[in-house]
């Protein structure tokens, strides 16, 4: 079954518009009801921790399974890219317009991967920065531009390899970044910076959970073991917070570890009338060559049977699946078709995509596992 993101009222879009009105910012709206009103606040963004696992996995994080749980949808679709976008920029994906981990880009013959900046595929280093400027591909103002103009001091404590990546520029500018190099460096810098203004707003980041998810699965006893370093880390940030301020620890999507994969690239019948496959395994963008997309679906839909959803991009928008408004131009980017998995299978490329479509773990999909990300507040 899918979960319809709840975009307005409980997506991940939500929060910093939240955090926002908690922090004083005129016009902001406490669209999830957290009424914190501390005037430091820390937003921890957990890589691959779904709600689902989280919740079957209280012996492994007590701190966070301490907390009242709370319950937010990603965005479609539950990717990273794309869940940092709405979170970023506090807005669905049909507004802010990263709309997939490969996504088509008018004027361009190949998929552009919003997470490297770079032309899928393309030989040699393909940074498009200069070219497919982040700040006008993506030109609403970030959450973090609107607390600074509100003279928020708002620090973003990441991994150097994030500091002027097209996507930070995108999504993610307006605040100074603070590298971490290690575990105790996040929690010392991410303390270090609260402490910066009378009113701090912090964003960090932890990604190894969605590695290990990857690599060995999101059942799997590593993974597990991650979870309890990442209970860890937020239990050490919460420990180090000031007097005034409040942690917040969400996810930018769950996973789920696949049964069955068809492998588009040995399976002339999927092939036939597609111009780009986009997305990922989970969640796939079909662009079609001009006039093929109905027969193009009729066959799609006649060999995935009913474990894959098959829509056309009007009805996956008037779904509501990107959001309650898609602009025309971003709605280029979306597929003519747009493929989601409803079973743990999913659609990959051994060829074109070979260290992707080798991973256990995956996400994209609307189902629960993927779809719902955890919500924990703590209070200093």
């Amino acid at each position: 079954m899918f979960v319809t993101p709840r975009y307005g009222t409980g997506s991940l879009a939500d929060l910093f518009p939240s955090v926002l009105a908690g922090l004083g910012v005129p016009g902001a709206c406490d669209r999830l009801g957290l009424e914190v009103t501390a005037a430091r606040v820390c937003v921890l963004l957990v890589d691959g921790l779904g709600a689902d696992a989280l919740a079957a996995n209280p012996a492994a994080a007590p701190f966070l399974s301490s907390l009242p749980p709370v319950t937010l949808t990603a965005g479609f679709p539950t990717t990273t890219a794309t869940s940092l976008g709405s979170l970023g920029v506090g807005v669905p994906p049909g507004e802010h317009g990263i709309v997939g981990y490969l996504l088509n880009v008018p004027g361009y013959d190949r998929l552009l991967n919003p997470l490297t900046w770079r032309l899928h595929g393309a030989e040699g280093k393909s940074d498009l920065r200069t070219e497919l400027v982040p700040e006008e591909f993506q030109p609403t103002p970030t959450v973090f531009e609107r607390a600074a103009d509100n003279d928020i001091a708002v620090a973003q404590v990441s991994p150097r390899y994030q500091e002027g990546s097209g996507l930070t520029r995108a999504v993610l500018r307006g605040c100074e970044f603070r590298p971490q190099v290690s575990f105790g460096d996040l929690v010392a810098t991410v303390a270090e910076a609260l402490r910066a203004g009378r009113r701090s707003l912090v964003y960090t980041y932890y990604g190894d959970l969605d590695l290990t998810g990857h690599v060995r699965g999101p059942s799997s006893p590593a993974w597990r073991c991650e979870l309890a370093n990442v209970d860890r880390l937020a239990a050490a940030i919460a420990e180090q917070l000031p007097p005034d301020a409040a942690l917040i620890v969400t996810a930018d999507h769950g996973m789920v570890e696949l049964a069955d994969r068809i492998d588009f690239d040995t399976t002339a019948v999927l092939r036939d009338g597609i111009r780009q496959l986009g997305g990922e395994a989970r969640a796939r963008h079909v662009y079609t060559r001009a006039g093929a997309a109905s027969d193009v679906a009729a066959t799609w839909q006649g060999m995935l049977g009913a474990d894959f959803a098959v829509l056309t991009r009007d009805d996956a928008v008037a779904s509501g699946w990107f959001g309650p408004r898609v602009t025309p131009a971003i709605a280029e980017r979306i597929g003519d078709l747009v493929v989601a998995s409803r079973a743990r299978n999913g659609i990959i490329r051994s060829g074109a995509e070979p260290l992707q479509s080798m991973l256990v773990g995956h996400h994209g999909s609307l189902t629960s596992a993927e779809m719902n990300v955890p919500l924990r507040v703590f209070r200093a």
